[in-house]
């Protein structure tokens, strides 16, 4: 991989600090809000314990992301490790590619997400609000990452205080009667259940994957990246407990799993308006889209500089020291599948594409370690590690693929 010239670089301007909320938002984004009721329906009452297995399964995989990161600070992510593993560069640009096409695809089924729920509050027809949307994005990301940086943490601030805000509403709320609900059968423990659920709230921590790919705008990569995937998988872990904790006190996984909007409804029986968390969720979308067309760019910014796509991808502007050409080209992608594309089934492919994101790069650690190659890194893995991603992938992977079929 050829190194960038400083006049060809992208810009160093994220802190630690920075760098965590960007990746604790792209983490959190709108899932909870919508993802709690289902996983509610699988694991019952023992629900907490889902999303604490599935943070832990998140864990395996982006430890390995951790070393890779740390390893080889580059953009591109999986292309570079795919690259460094194998040498392979039809495998490194099919890595690569995925990685792009995950996240055009997410953000345009996010954008479709937005004028859903912009709906709400402003009466525009889906498609000005589509369009609208992929512009101000678009101009966003052009502007500079310390602009998107920033965006992304206030929205993240703004997420976190409505889920402080739930957890607020909960704890004013009377308490269900839990005999009741054992009685009825939904409390009861269920290792099948748990462990559905936590498959299923895995998807609420995907977004850790995006951060290794603004690798080269991180102050201090190789242990900021590291240290920063770690702890935006630690506080959303918390943060998804203590919320699904919370609400199951006032609330039974009947309730839950009946409703499309499970917490505006517990909102709404608190006796307080939902428009709040209506518009968090809304805020919430719009992060998410963000950072999924600053990925997808960087992405193939990183393999423009691999010389796997045109050259042209990786022209840095000299003053806002983006890939503009990258960062149009996604957004004019986003919004094309986002007009013309159906994309529930997508969306689910998706996932099923992620997980072998995810294989790929568990594979590439181990067969990196196993090599012993010398070479500075923050942080230095036993090898049960990525064996572990390999197999909890495989089998999240297997499960997605029995509920698309």
């Amino acid at each position: 991989m050829d190194d960038a010239s400083s006049e060809n670089s992208l810009h160093r301007s994220m802190n630690l600090l920075v760098l965590s909320f960007y990746g604790l938002g792209t983490i959190i984004g709108a899932g909870i809000y919508v993802l709690i009721g289902e996983v509610a329906g699988l694991a019952g009452s023992f629900m907490p314990l889902s999303f604490i297995v599935a943070g832990l399964i998140a864990l395996f995989t982006g430890l390995s992301y951790c070393e890779l990161s740390s390893r080889f600070p580059y953009c591109a992510g999986v292309a570079i490790y795919a690259d460094k593993a194998w040498q392979f560069n039809w495998l490194s640009g099919l890595s690569g590619w995925m990685m792009v096409l995950t996240g055009i695809v997410s953000a345009a089924a996010i954008a479709n997400g937005f004028a859903a729920y912009l709906a709400v509050f402003v009466d525009l027809p889906r498609h000005w609000a589509i369009v609208i949307l992929c512009f101000a994005l678009c101009a966003t990301a052009l502007y500079g990452i310390k602009l998107s940086a920033t965006a992304v943490f206030l929205i993240t601030l703004i997420e976190l205080t409505g889920l402080a805000y739930v957890v607020w509403i909960c704890a004013g709320m009377e308490a269900v009667d839990m005999a009741s609900a054992v009685s009825e059968g939904v409390a009861e423990f269920s290792w099948q259940g748990v462990l559905l659920g936590s498959f299923l709230a895995f998807y609420a921590f995907i977004g850790f994957e995006d951060m290794v790919n603004v690798v080269e705008e991180v102050k201090s990569p190789r242990r900021n990246m590291p240290l920063g995937i770690i702890l935006s998988i630690a506080l959303a872990t918390l943060a998804y407990v203590i919320v699904t904790f919370m609400v199951l006190r006032v609330s039974t996984p009947q309730e839950l799993s009946a409703s499309s909007a499970p917490l505006a409804d517990l909102v709404e029986r608190g006796g307080q308006d939902a428009g709040f968390i209506g518009a968090i969720s809304l805020l919430a979308v719009i992060n998410g889209a963000l950072v999924q067309i600053i990925m997808a760019s960087r992405v193939l910014y990183g393999m423009a500089r691999m010389h796997l796509v045109s050259s042209s991808l990786a022209v840095i502007n000299s003053m806002t020291k983006t890939p503009v050409l990258a960062t149009v080209m996604v957004s004019l992608l986003v919004l094309v599948f986002a007009l013309l594309l159906p994309l529930d089934s997508l969306a689910r492919l998706t996932s099923a594409i992620m997980l072998l994101v995810f294989i790929i790069v568990n594979f590439a650690l181990l067969r990196i370690k196993r090599r012993d190659e010398a070479g500075e890194s923050f942080i230095r893995l036993p090898q049960w590690v990525p064996m572990l991603g390999v197999i909890s992938s495989m089998a999240l992977l297997v499960y997605q693929l029995w509920y698309l079929f």
